[in-house]
């Protein structure tokens, strides 16, 4: 099957860029004037290793010079952290929806699962800033209103009582959001005595916290708002209040989850496009 491999539906004369049964039985029949069945094909198909499956989203603008820069300076940070003379910090912000998010759950067989839905609008949110002290296997989540420089300000000034640290330097890793970068923002980091170490640009997943497979957000989001649509913001409130309580009694499971990345899969890199 290496025209599955190799090539896409449009260099065929056929609809999209992936591949399905349909769309090889009517190559099939154009390219070797045979009728084939669907089971002949899965056959075909898993013998050939190949198998039917979500595709994964690669950000092709990040440049993989700058973020195996970063991976070199992380592995050296890490390297102090181990020796106890720095606390890595994680920090991130989420939008959680009164309305639910969609995800798996066990059901009967042959019977739709439907979950309600008041369909509260996109602006029925809580938006929370949110630290992963790696060092520890400790989190902390905070909310007061819009992410914004006023209130990262006001998370770096709370995330500083949280720490309490005087012994170790603190090194703050975050993304390239435009409140990250206010100079007033970077200038009140320095001053609560936090140094910055900013991600590679669009390299989500250098980043253990957002919506990855196994990020904090995806956690809260599975443990707060999958299949559940609340009443009000206040039953979300008090739903992620609960979650934001209870997380830290488990450390192990906290590093486990949010285990960052320490290397680069080169083959990735290579379908990454320097702009």
């Amino acid at each position: 099957m290496n025209v599955v491999k190799q090539s896409q539906p449009v260099e065929h004369e056929l609809p999209g860029y992936g591949w399905t049964l349909k769309k090889l039985r009517q190559w099939v029949a154009s390219k070797l004037n045979r009728e084939v069945c669907n089971n002949t094909l899965r056959t075909i198909l898993k013998r050939a290793g190949l198998s039917w499956k979500k595709c994964k989203k690669l950000l092709a603008r990040a440049k993989p010079a700058q973020r195996a820069q970063y991976v070199e300076e992380f592995q050296a940070l890490y390297t102090k952290m181990c020796r106890e003379e720095v606390v890595l910090v994680y920090l991130d912000e989420v939008h959680l929806h009164q309305d639910l998010d969609l995800g798996y759950t066990w059901s009967p067989v042959g019977e739709s699962t439907w979950v309600a839905s008041t369909s509260p609008g996109h602006s029925a949110r809580i938006n929370y800033y949110g630290a992963y002290n790696f060092t520890d296997g400790q989190c902390f989540v905070w909310h007061n209103g819009t992410c914004n420089s006023d209130n990262t300000i006001g998370f770096l000034q709370q995330l500083a009582q949280w720490l309490d640290e005087t012994d170790r330097q603190v090194v703050l890793i975050w993304d390239g959001a435009s409140y990250h970068r206010a100079a007033r923002v970077q200038q009140a980091a320095q001053q609560f005595g936090f140094i910055c170490q900013p991600l590679p640009a669009y390299s989500p997943d250098l980043n253990p916290r957002p919506m990855g497979t196994r990020g904090l957000w995806k956690w809260m989001r599975e443990s707060v708002t999958q299949l559940h649509c609340y009443h009000s913001l206040a039953a979300l409130a008090l739903a992620c209040q609960h979650f934001i309580d209870t997380i830290n009694l488990d450390p192990e499971q906290i590093i486990t989850r949010l285990w960052p990345k320490f290397d680069l899969d080169p083959e990735i890199e290579k379908l990454r496009f320097s702009s």
